[in-house]
């Protein structure tokens, strides 16, 4: 389920995962929101390409820590590459 930033208070999050593509993130909040995970989401900035690196624009999803393994084991099982740091 999406919640603003402020729901977690001072909690610390962890990025899961970094959409690159509006269609890609919409599917991610639909699954998250399906399988019951808490997460935020908010708009920043990466750097993206190969030959010409530029800056971009992604949605950042954030969990729980604790919610972290069992989130990242869903996007594997529907097609997703979790954030790795």
């Amino acid at each position: 389920m999406r919640r603003d930033p402020e729901y977690f208070g001072e909690r610390e999050l962890d990025l899961l995962y970094i959409g690159k593509r509006l269609k890609d993130a919409l599917r991610l909040e639909d699954l998250l929101t399906r399988e019951g995970v808490e997460y935020a989401v908010e708009t920043d900035t990466y750097q993206g390409g190969v030959v010409f690196l530029s800056e971009r624009t992604g949605a950042f999803f954030y969990v729980l820590p604790e919610e972290l393994e069992r989130a990242r084991e869903l996007l594997a099982a529907n097609g997703f590459r979790a954030f790795q740091s």
